[in-house]
């Protein structure tokens, strides 16, 4: 539970309505939501929160700040440990056609071409020219269905707060090549292998073009919950990052499907070359892939 500080002087005052901004936000309400749960009119509420209610009587702010989950204490509040503080609200600098900041409980991006505006990109305008678009493009967007925001709220967090790193461990060959990602808890979320070879070695013969060491990477696997969130780009990065550091400038690998386009989204390119892929399982079976 949050609590809020209220004063009298003009100073804190206007901090007043960021932090129910943000108390709204975590509590993900509307400011019709949280009028209706704190019995105090939208109107007034809104007025507060945009500053222009200068003195608001102090029963009102303490039944909107309850009913957002937070605690009013007047004066110096002592250090509370283990109370997570709300965070301010992310898109409050940015204002709609009229001037007006944008609902603080959504998650407000701004648009720049019709990929970013849900009403255009299903219907794919991005194949239109500007000229035809059946609609100007709004400043910015919002998603309203609640779902959809705390899945992209989550993604957000598992973005920020996953590590990647090298493992590095007395019973893995020097030549072998693994990264992890992990959560702050330490929960295993994805993994890279690769290994380093000589060409030299490989082909029986050298030219004056034949790196002396290359990298194959073996695999990238991540847990399907957490795909289509980086975490497979970020361990390619990392290898990559720390072959280079290592002397090594070639890498190779073989893909299908997604794994295709996430290294060719990481630098890597198509050898037409290399050989056709194989599969070896029971005579006479079926396949469905």
């Amino acid at each position: 539970m949050t609590e809020a500080s209220d004063h009298t002087d003009g100073s804190s005052g206007a901090d007043l309505g960021p932090a129910l901004r943000a108390l709204r936000r975590r509590a993900d309400l509307s400011q019709r939501q949280l009028a209706e749960r704190s019995g105090v009119p939208q109107p007034t509420l809104a007025r507060i929160e945009s500053g222009r209610a200068l003195n608001p009587r102090f029963r009102t702010v303490e039944r909107l700040v309850r009913a957002a989950g937070g605690r009013l204490a007047v004066g110096v509040p002592p250090a509370v440990s283990g109370v997570a503080e709300p965070t301010p609200v992310p898109h409050d600098d940015m204002r709609d056609e009229a001037g007006r900041r944008y609902p603080a409980h959504l998650d407000v991006w701004p648009v720049h071409e019709p990929r970013d505006w849900p009403g255009a990109w299903w219907a794919e305008w991005y194949r239109l020219p500007p000229e035809r678009y059946p609609l100007p493009l709004p400043p910015a967007a919002y998603e309203l269905n609640r779902r959809y925001r705390d899945n992209r709220r989550w993604g957000a967090e598992v973005r920020r707060t996953t590590q990647v790193r090298r493992v590095l461990a007395s019973d893995l060959p020097a030549t072998c090549w693994r990264y992890v990602a992990e959560l702050p808890d330490g929960k295993l979320i994805g993994e890279l292998r690769a290994h380093e070879r000589s060409p030299f070695l490989q082909f029986g013969e050298w030219h004056p073009d034949m790196p002396e060491r290359e990298m194959a990477l073996d695999g990238v696997l991540v847990d399907p919950r957490y795909r289509r969130l980086g975490v497979g780009r970020r361990l390619v990065t990392a290898l990559v990052t720390g072959m280079r550091e290592a002397g090594i400038d070639d890498a190779v690998a073989v893909a299908d499907q997604a794994g295709t386009d996430l290294l060719l989204a990481c630098g890597f390119e198509i050898e037409a070359r290399r050989t056709a892929a194989l599969r070896l399982g029971q005579p006479g079976k079926r396949r469905f892939w």
